[in-house]
């Protein structure tokens, strides 16, 4: 094969490769890089690479193509199985009590989720009544319940010593009753489930 033949086979396989990670953005990342094996990336300096040289790229290139194609048919049948299992969940939400369903998992951006949970709590769990939720999934500013510092004990009256530990005070009291139904909730389901 001659030189110029190789190279339009090269700049072929390189656009195909861009045109599936665009496509699949953000699912499906490039794979690794060709020529990183050091035969003919010595130096960055451009260059023209010989014969050898542009075969060992186009095979390289080739290889990705495929790793590339084989990641966008697996993601495919990811999100094909994602959607049946929705599916499946809203029409019948009780045989799948606690089920969570990522919306990165139906091809969707974003932090939600898609759970099976009980209709009005504790009373839904015991009457049966479940029913299919998409939560935001976003992370809260301030990180998780177990990530939180703990509160400052401190007696009633007393004015808080710090700017910090006033904010504190005044973000626990006022989620204080809304966590501990939660709480109960979490236990609940998690005696349910074992």
């Amino acid at each position: 094969m001659n030189g110029p033949y190789v190279r339009a086979q090269v700049a072929k396989l390189e656009r195909e490769l861009s045109g599936i990670v665009a496509n699949g953005f953000p699912h499906i990342a490039p794979p690794g890089q060709a020529g990183t094996n050091g035969s003919h990336r010595i130096g960055g300096a451009p260059r023209l690479l010989n014969l050898e040289q542009l075969e060992r790229t186009r095979d390289e290139l080739a290889g990705r193509v495929q790793l590339a194609q084989r990641a966008t048919a697996e993601r495919v049948e990811l999100e094909t199985r994602s959607r049946e299992l929705l599916e499946r969940m809203k029409r019948e939400p009780a045989h799948y009590k606690f089920v969570r369903l990522p919306v990165r998992d139906l091809g969707e951006h974003g932090c939600g989720v898609w759970e099976v949970r009980p209709r009005m709590g504790l009373l839904g769990m015991l009457a049966g009544w479940w029913q299919v939720k998409l939560s935001s999934g976003c992370p809260l500013p301030w990180g998780s319940r177990a990530a939180r510092p703990r509160p400052i004990n401190r007696p009633r009256g007393r004015p808080p010593q710090s700017a910090t530990e006033g904010r504190h005070h005044a973000r626990r009291s006022s989620c204080a009753k809304s966590r501990s139904w939660g709480d109960v909730e979490e236990s609940i389901a998690a005696s349910v489930r074992h």
